[in-house]
């Protein structure tokens, strides 16, 4: 990953409300959640949540689908987990300890790879 790319998923994370709403998309799962389940659980206004939602999917954090009058947002896995590989390629020096064990064993994967 790019610095440029890494720069924009975290800035597009960097503001309180669409944190929450990635946070709560990546718990619901592949299956996401509708945008209007989103604003209720969250109790951000629908002009609003539509301005972080876009916000998020310009960014490429999340995807989103019609189904009939709804649209389902959801996280997008591969992004996110790219950009945990990313901020930790070099955690701890390769020795294990300071950060979790599915950090360090992802990023030592990764590096003997």
């Amino acid at each position: 990953m790019e610095n440029k790319l890494a720069v924009q998923l975290l800035s597009s994370i960097a503001q309180e409300a669409r944190l929450e709403i990635f946070r709560l998309l990546v718990q619901a799962g592949a299956e996401g959640l509708a945008a209007g389940a989103i604003g209720e659980k969250l109790k951000i206004p629908a002009s609003t949540l539509s301005f972080h939602l876009k916000e998020l999917s310009f960014a490429g954090l999340i995807s989103s689908r019609q189904v009939s009058r709804f649209i389902y947002y959801s996280a997008n896995y591969e992004a996110m987990n790219g950009l945990l590989a990313y901020l930790t390629e070099n955690c701890c020096a390769g020795q294990q300890g300071c950060c979790s064990d599915l950090t360090c064993d992802t990023t030592m994967k990764e590096i003997e790879s």
